[in-house]
């Protein structure tokens, strides 16, 4: 069974910073890729990264040079560092995987930007 369990959200300042952690099982955790998403307000789900099975990273323009996604295989666990936080990056963020044909998502923790 696949499981997904985000934890790190919070309320923090505008050019603050905060670290999502994505603690995984129930599958290989160092053959997939995998993904950070946010969702704000009134907004449709968005991708923020990527993590390839190596070192490979991807990341919109909104969230490039800010956020950096990581992985440590050991430890079955991705995250996101976020950096220079606005309060347009206020949103639920999600870990994703896709995972035999189908996505997974965890439940999702709360990041709020704002004075």
């Amino acid at each position: 069974q696949v499981r997904l369990v985000e934890s790190g959200g919070g309320l923090v300042q505008p050019g603050g910073s905060l670290r999502l952690s994505c603690a995984a099982s129930g599958f290989t955790f160092s053959l997939y890729s995998l993904n950070w998403y946010r969702q704000g307000p009134g907004n449709e789900r968005e991708l923020v990264a990527t993590i390839g099975t190596v070192t490979s990273t991807i990341y919109p323009d909104s969230v490039k040079g800010r956020f950096t996604i990581s992985r440590d295989n050991a430890k079955m666990t991705m995250y996101l560092q976020m950096n220079s936080l606005k309060p347009e990056d206020t949103a639920v963020y999600y870990c994703n995987i896709n995972w035999r044909g189908r996505p997974y998502w965890g439940q999702g923790t709360q990041v709020t930007v704002s004075s």
